[in-house]
């Protein structure tokens, strides 16, 4: 059983909620996190095989890690949030959004699609699976995690890399690959961003290989009410790579909201 990261500063009802990505946890938002907790609640959950989250599941789909979301809110007493999901997480975060809209105050995807992956994603999702399969999580993650960031931050961040690096090594090879058929089989879901009756951030690296710019600027403008922000010299990492300009990117989001 996981150990929620939990800030309970306010309960006036302003919450965020962070989701990781893949083969990450909740330690990534921590840093992030903390100078947003005197003016905000801040709740950073592991996904269902990821972190501390590590009990056997039977099955690996966006749908069911949004019904523990749910229910993880609801045992803390959530009713309504802002949701921020990284990469993975905004595709968890768009399947919530799909089954408790009314449960939104907004939606931040960040470094995040509503796309479903392309034929070629989806042949390189099965590729990767026969690699894991083939010599392990640690040797995967270690070609893994460097390309996330922009080639000029990767000195800066090494220590971010390393972080990552380790805390990607201890997923469960069943949660990696998993996570890649989830990934790979979720679907389009670019008519929930239509029809979406909560604000919506997304926050893009103009050198973000995972989301290429032709994606992020063919749903940005999906959603009556959105703010966008793309950030030069940076991957998909954004919360390490420029993790001021992306937090107040949020912050403003938020009070936009909340007021």
């Amino acid at each position: 059983m996981q150990t929620d990261m939990v800030n309970t500063y306010t309960d006036t009802g302003e919450v965020l909620v962070f989701l990781h990505g893949f083969c990450e946890s909740k330690a990534i938002w921590q840093e992030f996190m903390r100078p947003l907790q005197h003016k905000f609640r801040t709740i950073a959950l592991d996904l269902p095989g990821f972190g501390e989250n590590t009990t056997a599941i039977s099955s690996y789909t966006m749908e069911s890690m949004a019904d523990y979301v749910c229910q993880q809110l609801d045992a803390l007493g959530v009713r309504k949030c802002i949701m921020v999901g990284h990469s993975m997480g905004g595709y968890v975060a768009m399947a919530f959004a799909e089954q408790h809209a009314s449960r939104l105050s907004g939606l931040c995807l960040f470094h995040s699609s509503a796309l479903p992956d392309t034929e070629e994603k989806k042949e390189n999702r099965n590729k990767t699976i026969d690699f894991v399969e083939k010599h392990g999580v640690a040797t995967f993650i270690n070609s893994f995690v460097e390309p996330l960031f922009y080639n000029g931050n990767r000195d800066k961040n090494r220590k971010d890399i390393e972080m990552l690096k380790e805390v990607g090594s201890q997923t469960p090879q069943a949660s990696v690959t998993g996570g890649l058929a989830a990934m790979r089989d979720r679907p389009d879901r670019s008519a929930i961003l239509q029809a979406a009756t909560f604000p919506v951030l997304f926050i893009f690296g103009k050198d973000d290989g995972a989301v290429p710019l032709d994606k992020a600027l063919a749903q940005c403008h999906l959603p009556d009410n959105s703010m966008v922000y793309f950030l030069g010299q940076t991957g998909h990492m954004g919360m390490f790579e420029k993790s001021y300009e992306t937090r107040k990117a949020l912050e403003k989001f938020a009070e936009t909201i909340y007021g």
